[in-house]
């Protein structure tokens, strides 16, 4: 017989708690899943540690998209590799008939962010090599918990139902889900539920805050010569770069507020001694809708050709990748919220609370403990206006199906995003307790979808009458546009043979913790 924890008999017997009403899937099916969720509270955690100890950043994903596919693979699902010309991208799919369910997830790591786990000093597990400083290393374990358990439930009831896991590749380059949609992966889907790393458990519906963007790469050329025998025969494709710099960062001022733009100089040249004769220059343009990004894009490109004309060079430019601005969907949006108030937060002990805290201390942030409340459906009403910031490539998801984000509470309060603080937490126990709460409230949306069409028809009319009004997905892509497949690939032939000395042994080690010696804080 199954364990089950105190709220799953209360599902499983429909036995009402004091929270919203549940959506239309049957408590007891409801029940099951949760009950499914928890038998896989191993692998959840396996996963989890796997995936944080390969650590490989966009378009690498190598090993990461080969473990997960093999898990899938074992469980009935059909795996097609090399999607959108991305060879670490892929589709996995199981069903037949009724509608069509999208599960996504990121599974990237950020450069330079090496962290070993569990520990509240910042120490490198491989110098300088990638690591999990965001937690993209949970979502997808989450998703495939979710979706085996459900699955498990549409099999035993004859349920009907398809489901396709696809992953988040170099979400953080905003490097691939554009060239999804491009190629039609989701053009027979009927609802999408993304997950997301966070510290609180929530989801949202409408315009959401930050900024859709493009990432575009501008290579100046010029002429090679003696930089310091014969410098008038030359032309310094690096004078190009930097003087689009100089003009970008004096035209800021002029620009609106919900702007975000930065940039890296990828190519400055080989050595003083020779007039650079070819430069670039990485940009991301950040804006909150379709035709403002197009603008600041535009801006960006006329300021390179005037660079190009002022320095004799010339310039050329290639899109490396796009995000939309994100608009959630309604009914999706209460209907997962219903479920996430079910399931309600991770019991987190003692030991849990006290590592946090150390986190915090050690790293100069501000005291605040693991979230124990679920917190409140967002809204245009209850989240105010946003003046710009981050973005993910969701957005584009969200423009061809009705889609929604969940987030999930498996890293610290107050720790940085994009930093080696955000990597602390993500192989330890607060990790794979707040997989577990996600991936319940999942599959029980996933029921609620499978059972209930008139959530999808409802979903389907927010995404088309609402939407859809007023924008239109309009992608700063070109035809000629293709995956950045080629960046990273370099620092990790460097560092893999010493990044793979670190990889999780689950046949060995109950939890990665235990194989690299940290003792977590006893409750």
């Amino acid at each position: 017989m199954k364990k089950m924890t105190l709220a799953a008999a209360l599902l499983l017997a429909g036995t009402t708690l004091p929270l919203p009403a549940l959506a239309d899937a049957s408590p007891k099916l409801k029940g099951e899943a949760v009950a499914e969720v928890e038998e896989r509270a191993k692998l959840a955690q396996e996963m989890v540690d796997s995936v944080f100890s390969f650590a490989e950043p966009g378009f690498q994903e190598v090993r990461t998209s080969e473990y997960i596919t093999d898990i899938l693979a074992k469980n009935g699902f059909k795996i097609e590799k090399g999607v959108a010309g991305i060879p670490t991208a892929w589709t996995a799919t199981w069903g037949d008939g009724g509608p069509l369910i999208a599960l996504g997830s990121d599974i990237d790591a950020l450069l330079g962010l090496s962290q070993v786990p569990g520990v509240p000093e910042i120490k490198p597990q491989v110098q300088g090599a990638p690591g999990h400083g965001e937690g993209h290393n949970s979502g997808m374990p989450l998703v495939v918990v979710a979706a085996l358990a459900a699955k498990d439930v549409m099999e035993k009831h004859g349920i009907k139902g398809r489901l396709m896991i696809w992953p988040g590749v170099a979400e953080e380059l905003l490097a691939t889900k554009a060239f999804y949609v491009r190629a039609g992966l989701f053009k027979d889907v009927d609802a999408s539920i993304f997950t997301h790393v966070g510290r609180d458990f929530s989801t949202s519906w409408g315009e959401l805050p930050g900024n859709g963007m493009v990432s575009v790469e501008y290579n100046f050329h010029g002429k090679t010569a003696h930089a310091a025998g014969q410098p008038w025969s030359g032309r310094s494709a690096l004078d190009g770069v930097e003087l689009m710099d100089i003009a970008w960062n004096m035209r800021r001022e002029h620009l609106p507020i919900t702007q975000r733009s930065h940039y890296v100089i990828t190519n400055g040249g080989g050595q003083p001694n020779i007039v650079p004769g070819e430069a670039s220059v990485w940009y991301f343009f950040r804006e909150h809708d379709f035709q403002t990004i197009r603008e600041l894009y535009e801006t960006g490109n006329e300021i390179s050709e005037a660079a190009a004309k002022a320095t004799g060079t010339t310039v050329t430019r290639r899109v490396l990748g796009y995000a939309a601005p994100q608009h959630a969907n309604r009914p999706l949006a209460e209907a997962a919220w219903r479920n996430i108030a079910k399931v309600g937060m991770p019991k987190w002990s003692a030991g849990d609370q006290a590592f946090a805290r150390s986190v915090q201390q050690a790293n100069g942030f501000k005291l605040e403990p693991l979230a124990t409340k679920v917190t409140p459906l967002s809204t245009p009403d209850n989240r105010g206006a946003s003046t710009g910031g981050g973005s993910d490539d969701i957005g584009d998801i969200m423009w061809a199906v009705p889609t929604i984000t969940i987030r999930y509470p498996s890293n610290i309060p107050n720790a940085i995003g994009h930093n080696v603080t955000s990597a602390m937490a993500m192989a330890t126990p607060i990790a794979h307790k707040g997989v577990l709460a996600g991936a319940k409230a999942l599959s029980m949306t996933i029921l609620d979808l499978v059972t209930t069409p008139k959530l999808i028809a409802d979903a389907k009319a927010y995404f088309t009458d609402v939407q859809l009004k007023d924008q239109k997905y309009d992608p700063v892509l070109a035809p000629e546009d293709q995956p950045a497949i080629h960046l990273n690939a370099e620092i990790m032939q460097r560092l893999r043979p010493e990044m793979e000395k670190n990889y999780y042994d689950p046949a060995k080690y109950p939890t990665y913790l235990e194989q690299i010696g940290i003792a977590y804080p006893e409750d």
